[in-house]
């Protein structure tokens, strides 16, 4: 059997699992919930060019809808109602389903903006569960409101989160950064530099919202100052597995390596630094994230790139999409070589008998395997990335982990 062969396979057994399996997961987010996982049936749908495959991923976006109308109101983008809302954007834009975005989900801004308001207060930057998620959102809501005042709406309520990014910054010779928790055990203050909770996503964020002229002034500085702190926390020594840390303190060691993933590590660092690179026609930041990303190709040792399972956020399903986005952007072919290399690795790794299409999720907290079929670590987002690899142009879904 060919590879392509197996992975039309593995679409097929996805396909049929999460139709089966997508009610016994209780939440609504893009990320953890079931308005993520519709994203793969509206895809594969496309894919085969048979629009009744999509029939179950609109049953789950009413499921998603009847939930938020019976109360449902955990509102972070990673598992909640402001990632629900992305997906209904997303779904939209891609003409998978038609529907008023702007009578269905503008009931919910004023929540929405209440819990980033207490994220802010907080200073809780997280891009999965707090503000950056939310913002996320607002922003995808201001690029496609057909509303002129609810368009104001959205620019006040990311004004509002810039202003508070602005507040709460620190800044010193090596530019602007935010501190975070990184070990509550250990009270161990710093800046978090990775994509899912940290200053990556920042960075990649106040990237998507310089494209618009409203928050081009405001954001401009705070844009600049972040990447200047990245940048200056380059590792010298390139000999090392990874160019960044994941984490910047007092007192830490002169090199800590990283995991080699979408969550933390080099890549997400390598991703945002390219668009910033793109966005503010800044050929030094991708040039440097051409070196990053192509330094973390030499990785491949799972062992060595703590890879333990096959999902997209810390899995090799990840590791995949990230390379094939940055040929599809460069055409380096090292990048094409890599997501090659890793999609052989994958399929070495569907080895469990009791798992979805032979994969299953490794919960180190547990240290046990577990069954998972959202959007992050499980089913829907393995299969939505062998959709891409078979077809890179049926890649827009990865915005909502700020690839593309």
């Amino acid at each position: 059997m060919t590879k392509e062969d197996r992975l039309l396979k593995k679409l097929e057994q996805i396909n049929l699992q999460l139709s089966t399996h997508y009610q016994n997961n209780e939440h609504v987010g893009v990320l953890s919930g079931i308005s993520g996982i519709s994203l793969f049936h509206f895809y594969y749908s496309r894919y085969m060019e048979n629009e009744q495959v999509a029939d179950i991923g609109v049953d789950m976006i009413s499921e998603t809808i009847q939930r938020i109308n019976d109360g449902y109101s955990f509102p972070t983008f990673c598992t909640g109602i402001a990632g629900a809302g992305w997906v209904l954007e997303l779904l939209s834009e891609e003409e998978f389903i038609d529907i008023d975005n702007d009578d269905l989900l503008s009931s919910l801004d004023e929540y929405l903006f209440k819990a980033t308001k207490i994220d802010v207060t907080n200073e809780y930057y997280d891009f999965l569960h707090g503000a950056i998620g939310n913002g996320y959102y607002f922003l995808k809501r201001y690029q496609n409101t057909k509303s002129d005042e609810l368009k104001n709406t959205y620019k006040e309520y990311l004004m509002f989160l810039i202003s508070a990014l602005k507040k709460s910054s620190k800044k010193d010779n090596r530019g602007i950064w935010w501190d975070y928790e990184l070990n509550k055990k250990e009270e161990i203050i710093g800046a978090n530099l990775s994509l899912s909770h940290g200053m990556a996503s920042i960075i990649n964020f106040l990237c998507r919202l310089y494209y618009f002229n409203d928050f081009r002034a405001a954001v401009e500085e705070l844009l600049q100052g972040s990447i200047d702190f990245i940048v200056h926390n380059k590792y010298e020594i390139e000999e090392n597995s990874c160019l960044f840390p994941s984490w910047v303190y007092t007192g830490m060691n002169e090199y800590v390596g990283n995991r080699l993933a979408w969550c933390y590590g080099d890549l997400g660092l390598g991703i945002s630094l390219w668009r910033a690179g793109v966005t503010l026609k800044n050929n030094e930041y991708q040039k440097l994230a051409i070196q990053t990303l192509k330094h973390a190709a030499k990785r491949k040792d799972p062992e060595e790139a703590r890879i333990k399972d096959a999902g997209l956020c810390h899995g090799v399903f990840g590791i995949i999409r990230i390379f094939n986005y940055m040929f599809k952007e460069t055409k380096e072919e090292i990048f094409k070589e890599t997501a090659d290399f890793w999609m052989d690795e994958a399929l070495k790794m569907d080895i469990h008998e009791n798992g979805h299409a032979g994969y299953m999720q490794w919960r180190g907290d547990l240290q046990e395997w577990n069954n998972e079929i959202n959007l992050l670590e499980g089913t829907a987002g393995i299969g939505l990335s062998i959709i891409s690899y078979l077809r890179p142009e049926l890649t827009k879904w990865d915005e909502c982990l700020m690839i593309s």
